[in-house]
């Protein structure tokens, strides 16, 4: 019986006891929702890197080191694009990527983890904890979560967009990793 489970999990193609640590750019993203007058604001940033290790048996082993190019923004018009890229905003000729490192993962039970370590954004570095799921589906591991960000503590948005209500401080990140197994 036991030969029959392991050739049935084999035949499967799940990958079991695997690092999962290569990225599929084109299945990921990294999205935010700002709220501008109070009204919902959905934008995007279309270029990131990520070195990600994950064993799903082990996740509290687990690692990233994420950079994103903050010229690569999709705030919703050429108009919005050109603005947040500006010096009020992230200010990307002087500060073009933003960074997280991953100190530590830790379960919350119910298929549920939190990462916390450092996001850095523009010159200035502050530990940041974001909770995430992990489904394994056939041969990719799939990494979804979000977390608040306080955009004043970044110095995201000066002068008379300092103001919290034409713009609200807390942004909600959103991220979805799509992972395949690292060869080793």
């Amino acid at each position: 019986m036991r030969l029959f489970s392991l050739m049935f999990l084999l035949a499967s193609g799940v990958v079991q006891g695997a690092e999962f640590g290569v990225l599929q750019a084109d299945k990921s993203s990294i999205a935010f929702v700002s709220r501008q007058m109070n009204v919902p604001v959905e934008g995007a940033f279309r270029k990131f890197t990520a070195q990600m290790v994950i064993d799903p048996a082990r996740p509290e082993a687990g690692r990233a080191q994420i950079e994103i190019d903050l010229a690569s923004i999709d705030a919703g018009s050429v108009e919005a694009n050109d603005e947040v890229k500006g010096k009020s905003w992230f200010n990307v000729r002087e500060f073009p990527k933003a960074s997280f490192s991953s100190t530590s993962v830790r379960p919350l039970g119910g298929g549920r983890f939190e990462t916390s370590g450092r996001m850095s954004i523009k010159g200035r570095a502050l530990e940041v904890r974001a909770p995430f799921t992990l489904r394994q589906e056939k041969d990719v591991l799939v990494v979804d979560g979000s977390f608040p960000l306080k955009r004043l503590d970044y110095g995201i948005g000066s002068g008379v967009w300092g103001d919290t209500s034409v713009v609200a401080d807390e942004v909600q990140v959103r991220f979805h990793f799509v992972l395949t197994p690292t060869r080793k």
